[in-house]
């Protein structure tokens, strides 16, 4: 049988496009969350440490156990189309790493700029929008995209969920075939496009760095 047909062609690029789909609304929230996270957990002190305790530990709890873990936790306590529960399970995940990474970024910023900001009259919100945040994403930047990548092909796990993401289209293909031989052209045609998503990333955080290098 033949494997590459327009319809199984294009039922999985349907499958690719939901990945795209997945992945982007998950970066975008956890970038957004992890903001947060990283802002509390920073800058939350005195009376208000117990936040910055409680974000603490929603952060090691995420970081120290398999996002697989919490795609199925959600898939089974949450009542959703797979977009949703997907993007909720990858945001919920994803956020605790950003905010770390986000959080070394403010950890870089000198803490002149902070002073400096508040000798201006910029109150707390005012100096991140304005000053801070800008400094610490562009120096984050790389590690950000490196996350990406990350979450790009950790999506590949909700094809244990049915989620008819990329991998879950490939296999349903690849069900149809009992030779070897499509097996591997299925496989190398996942591994294909996989590669020049990600490797595409991989070159655009070399061009950026390279340009941070130069300047």
């Amino acid at each position: 049988m033949e494997i590459f047909t327009p319809d199984n062609v294009s039922f999985m690029l349907g499958g690719f496009a939901k990945t795209l789909v997945i992945s982007f609304f998950a970066i975008i929230l956890s970038i957004v969350f992890g903001t947060v996270l990283a802002m509390v957990k920073q800058f939350c002190k005195g009376k208000l440490k117990v936040f910055s305790l409680l974000v603490s530990a929603y952060i090691e709890l995420f970081r120290c156990t398999p996002n697989l873990l919490w795609i199925l936790f959600i898939y089974f306590t949450v009542k959703g189309n797979d977009v949703v529960i997907s993007v909720l399970a990858f945001t919920i995940f994803t956020s605790a790493v950003m905010a770390e990474i986000i959080r070394g970024g403010f950890n870089s910023i000198p803490k002149s700029q902070f002073e400096a900001a508040q000798s201006q009259g910029f109150g707390f919100f005012a100096s991140m929008r304005l000053i801070i945040l800008p400094q610490t994403f562009k120096t984050i930047i790389p590690a950000l995209f490196s996350q990406c990548t990350t979450v790009i092909k950790d999506s590949s796990y909700l094809a244990g969920i049915n989620v008819a993401e990329f991998m879950y289209t490939s296999k349903v293909v690849m069900a149809k075939t009992t030779g070897l031989e499509g097996v591997l052209l299925v496989y190398g045609f996942v591994f294909l496009l996989y590669f020049a998503l990600n490797f595409g990333i991989s070159l655009l955080i070399r061009m950026y760095q390279r340009r941070i290098a130069a300047a």
